[in-house]
C-alpha cells in the first residue's frame, strides 16, 4: 500500500518515491591502529570533500585512546592539510551519569567551548583506556566547499569516562572563514588512537 501526497507518491511498497529524501554515499574508511591523528583530505586517497555534497557525515566507531583520560578533537584546513587550524566559534553541554548512580550532570560548558579560537575543538573528554572501553558519535559538516558562507557542524559523542560514567557530548559551531574547506583533522590531546574506525559519507 502506497502513501500519496497531494498526487504525489511519497511511499509504494516500502520505497521511497523520487524526489523525496536523499541517500547517504560511502567516501572513505580509516581504522586506527595507534594511530597519531587521522585526516581526511580532498583528492588524497580516494577522498571526496568538495562541491560534490552539500553535507559530510563522519562516524565514529569504537575508538580506543591509548592513554588514559584524554580529550578527542578535530580541526579543519583550507590548504590541502598542510595546516590545521582554521578560526572557530562554537557551543558545547554533556549529560552524565555514573555508574554507582552518585552523580548526575547536564550542563553547558564553557570550558569546552571556543571563540574565535583556531585551536582543536573538543569533542568528548576525560576517556577511560580500559580494554573494554571506546567513543562512538557523529559529526555533520554543512557545505564545506561554499566561499560565500561560513561553514557550520554538529557533533554529538558518547563514551565512559574515568569516573566511570556514560557521558554524551553535544558540540556545535561555525568556522568563521569563506574559504573551501577540504582537510579534516581528528587525534587526541595526549596520546595515540589506539583503534577504531572512522568513515566519511557524502549526503546528496
Amino acid at each position: 500500500m502506497g502513501l500519496i501526497s497531494n498526487g504525489s507518491t511519497v511511499f509504494d511498497n516500502g520505497s521511497m518515491g523520487s524526489g523525496f529524501g536523499g541517500s547517504l554515499v560511502f567516501i572513505k574508511k580509516q581504522t586506527a591502529s595507534s594511530s597519531a591523528t587521522l585526516s581526511f583530505v580532498d583528492g588524497s586517497d580516494g577522498v571526496v570533500l568538495d562541491d560534490t555534497y552539500k553535507e559530510y557525515l563522519f562516524t565514529f566507531k569504537n575508538i580506543h585512546p591509548g592513554n588514559n583520560s584524554p580529550e578527542f578533537q578535530f580541526q579543519t584546513s583550507t590548504n590541502g592539510g598542510s595546516s590545521y587550524g582554521v578560526t572557530l566559534t562554537s557551543t558545547h553541554f554533556r549529560t552524565v551519569h555514573r555508574e554507582n548512580d552518585s552523580y548526575t550532570e547536564l550542563g553547558y560548558n564553557s570550558g569546552y567551548d571556543l571563540a574565535q579560537s583556531t585551536s582543536f575543538q573538543q569533542l568528548c573528554r576525560d576517556i577511560s583506556n580500559n580494554n573494554d572501553i571506546s567513543l562512538n558519535g557523529t559529526l555533520n559538516l554543512f557545505n564545506p566547499s561554499s566561499t560565500t558562507f561560513v561553514k557550520h557542524f554538529i557533533a554529538t559523542t558518547l563514551s565512559v569516562d574515568t569516573d566511570p560514567a556514560s557521558e554524551n557530548e553535544y558540540v556545535a559551531g561555525y568556522f568563521n572563514t569563506t574559504s573551501a574547506i577540504d582537510g579534516i583533522r581528528f587525534q587526541f590531546n595526549s596520546g595515540n588512537i589506539d583503534s577504531g574506525d572512522i568513515c566519511l559519507y557524502g549526503i546528496a
